[in-house]
């Protein structure tokens, strides 16, 4: 099945670049260009792409909100939004990924790694590699709310810790399943349970409260 996703950055030598190269790969389409926010979320609500990948600074509405508007708390039907954005300059991902952004990468990750995190966002999954989580993960940290992380009503199993910290490092469900010796779909099931009950709406978040409540720390 086509992966159909819509690129938004304001940048038209990057949005093109992005495009050859999710074109190129056989099983990825891109359905929809935007150069700001506001054409984005447009674009994204008419067309229902099955991905949406999203620069953060863009005029007008930028990539957070555009987030926000189409994957944030409420949308009813949220998109898949994964987060492009140079790292040593953006200041926002963090607040991205509260927005409801289903992954990110650093615009120098090479093609293969985007082919990846498009397919994982497809298949509801995250891509969160481990030497990009933690960068950002600890230098965004600080611009999160202050107030202490929201601690489960219902205790985590000690299944479910293992598994919470083999996400926030970044590992995907078939090398969580490996690791642990349990079946995809028993990931999938630990997985579904740790975001009942951590109010989690995707693997992100669920990486987020393991560092916010040091079950997994900075290295």
């Amino acid at each position: 099945m086509t992966v159909r996703v819509v690129v938004a950055d304001d940048q038209e030598i990057v949005r093109t670049g992005l495009t050859m190269i999710l074109n190129a790969e056989p099983d990825i389409e891109v359905v929809g260009q935007a150069g700001d926010g506001l054409r984005a979320v447009e674009l994204a609500r008419r067309l229902r792409p099955d991905v949406c990948l999203f620069d953060i600074r863009m005029p007008g509405v930028d990539g957070i909100e555009a987030t926000r508007r189409l994957a944030g708390p409420g949308v009813a039907d949220p998109l898949a939004v994964v987060v492009i954005t140079t790292f040593d300059l953006d200041e926002y991902v963090y607040a991205a990924l509260r927005a409801g952004a289903r992954g990110f990468l650093l615009k120098d990750a090479g093609s293969a790694l985007l082919a990846q995190a498009v397919h994982a966002a497809a298949a509801g999954d995250a891509l969160i590699a481990p030497n990009v989580t933690t960068r950002l993960l600890k230098a965004f940290a600080g611009a999160g709310p202050a107030a202490p992380a929201r601690q489960p009503v219902d205790p985590l199993t000690d299944r479910e810790e293992e598994v919470l910290g083999a996400v926030a490092r970044g590992r995907t469900n078939t090398e969580i399943g490996a690791e642990f010796h349990i079946s995809l779909s028993t990931v999938k099931t630990h997985i579904a349970s740790l975001m009942a009950k951590l109010g989690a709406r995707n693997r992100v978040e669920i990486a987020m409260w393991a560092y916010e409540t040091d079950r997994v720390r900075f290295r």
